[in-house]
């Protein structure tokens, strides 16, 4: 009986508690909104220029948000169009990634079959007009509001394209856009299927499905490859259909646990499985995030497959995008989601904010979480993404690599390759021959491409403390003679990493002539990760062992 009471009188209190600071809650709200009020009424009466309410507003709720998490965001009437792809990978428009670059907006990337690519555009084509709109010195935000619209209505593109002298003219129609949630799959030689998983639209486990069940009639699989390398995630509804595919009906997959009850729910496995037995493997890295994590995390807690690569993104939190006046939206967050282990993979605590000279500080911890158990006792840590079964470190570019590749000189010497080449090979048979990568080093040249090294940056701050210190003068010449030396090696580079700059060269290249689809080709004939998974998928006693925890 006194137990009773005790836990009566805390349920009370607790109750209390939580009324009380609600109340305070709801007279902050009122206070703060009359006091925004206020000030943007003061500003439009008496600020001495005119003002743009509504931009005044949007940068304010920006500004508040900011304070929260990075996926907590504001989305504007304008920005309707991008939730839109984002949560069904459909939109009105051409079919085209487009990128800003020294000054100008131009194709990044057609998608096959689509209006940019029916109509001929190629990457690195210039916007110069949109329906008449100079669009010579608009940002690629603004050129793709204006490319964007109803399926079916016209635009008529004026472009400056290399090798031409008079600019381009196309009219072309919108078209539904509808992005591939599975832009690849096959299977090898070796009898392993694969397909790539770029994003978690709607229908995208259907879709996955209907791939692998394909693959099931006209081949005898000895084991598959989900690739979700690069997939920042989607529906989490659709993650669950994807881990029911190799998981018995009626298994907890994730669960969230958010401040208010309607946000606690658990998901389960709602259908018979496609296949309980296949050798799995998931390739998952850095960039592989929330709903992608959901799948590795709990397929690997479930012992139900290898999981290879590197450390995933660490984003365990649930969003919802909620409806709101003047056709606005917000995405809030509105819990964390826990795998069925139990462990939360969020790698950040946004609650806890380290707020420093006005900037937050906020770091990625490598140190293990609170340990966790799989199905077969394997022992799998909390809060830091997901930690492959088998991981392979990242292949790090060299340093002239790295500044080619930031000033587009792949991309551009790929799109003058095209312009004098009407065809190549097929992705799998085309390679960089001598002749094509001297013209390479070449075209470097007279661009006037130079880079300075991590080394030189380092003399030239050394300068600056010895100079300070009042011993530059005894070590120039020391310095002189490493920043020569320096010069020297940096004239081999284009040699010496050849084998990386022609790689990236030979994807470049191939995507101009088969798109999106030979790009994937061309890189997975050199994909040291995938190698490693059909080591590890077509060797039965590693893969159990794996699983089975005998080689942690």
């Amino acid at each position: 009986m006194k137990y009773l009471k005790l836990v009566i009188i805390v349920l009370v209190l607790t109750a209390t508690t939580a009324f009380g600071q609600t109340k305070k809650n709801n007279f902050e709200i009122t206070k703060s909104i009359d006091i925004y009020n206020n000030v943007l009424r003061q500003l439009n009466m008496y600020y001495v220029d005119e003002i743009n309410p509504a931009e005044l507003n949007e940068a304010a709720i920006n500004a508040m948000l900011e304070g929260l998490d990075p996926y907590t965001v504001f989305i504007p009437e304008s920005q309707i169009e991008d939730v839109k792809l984002m949560t069904t990978g459909e939109y009105g428009g051409i079919g085209a990634t487009i990128q800003y670059f020294e000054g100008k907006v131009q194709i990044a990337e057609p998608y096959e079959g689509f209006p940019a690519a029916k109509a001929g555009l190629i990457p690195g084509d210039v916007f110069l007009e949109v329906n008449g709109i100079d669009v010579s010195e608009k940002t690629s935000s603004e050129v793709s509001e204006l490319l964007k619209g109803t399926p079916g209505t016209t635009l008529k593109l004026k472009m400056k394209r290399l090798g031409e002298k008079e600019p381009i003219t196309k009219e072309l129609k919108r078209e539904k856009i509808k992005i591939d949630n599975i832009p690849y799959s096959t299977v090898f030689d070796n009898g392993v299927g694969y397909a790539i998983l770029s994003q978690f639209t709607k229908d995208c486990a259907k879709e996955l499905k209907d791939v692998i069940v394909e693959m099931k009639k006209k081949h005898e699989l000895k084991g598959f490859i989900l690739d979700l390398r690069g997939n920042g995630g989607g529906l989490l509804n659709e993650a669950v259909e994807i881990v029911n595919m190799f998981v018995p009906k009626n298994r907890l997959v994730v669960y969230q646990k958010g401040k208010v009850a309607q946000q606690n729910y658990n998901h389960f496995t709602q259908h018979e499985p496609l296949d309980l037995d296949i050798p799995l493997v998931i390739l998952v890295n850095e960039g592989s995030a929330s709903a992608s994590e959901i799948v590795s995390g709990s397929i690997q807690d479930f012992d139900r497959g290898v999981i290879v690569g590197q450390r995933t993104f660490g984003k365990g939190l649930v969003q919802n995008i909620l409806p709101m006046s003047y056709n606005t939206q917000i995405k809030v967050t509105v819990a964390h989601y826990y795998l069925p282990s139990n462990r939360c993979i969020q790698e950040i605590d946004y609650s806890k904010k380290n707020k420093k000279n006005g900037a937050d500080t906020l770091a990625k911890n490598d140190t293990l979480g609170q340990p966790f158990h799989t199905a077969n006792g394997r022992v799998v840590y909390e809060g830091h993404g997901i930690q492959p079964d088998v991981k392979i470190e990242p292949v790090l570019m060299s340093t002239i690599t790295t500044h080619l590749y930031a000033k587009n000189l792949f991309f551009k010497y790929a799109n003058k390759f095209y312009s004098e080449h009407k065809s190549i090979k097929s992705p799998k048979e085309f390679t960089v021959t001598d002749e094509t990568y001297n013209d390479f080093m070449q075209f470097v040249k007279d661009e006037g491409f130079t880079f300075t090294s991590k080394s030189e940056e380092d003399i030239k701050e050394l300068e600056k403390t010895a100079k300070a210190e009042g011993y530059l003068d005894e070590i120039k010449p020391i310095l002189d003679q490493a920043v020569a030396a320096i010069e020297v090696e940096k004239t081999k580079d284009l040699t010496d990493n050849r084998s990386e700059i022609e790689q990236l060269i030979k994807y470049e290249i191939v995507s101009r002539y088969y798109y999106q689809k030979g790009r994937i080709i061309a890189t997975l004939e050199d994909d040291p990760e995938l190698a490693k998974a059909f080591e590890v998928i077509l060797n039965q006693e590693e893969y159990n062992n794996i699983l089975k925890g005998t080689n942690q």
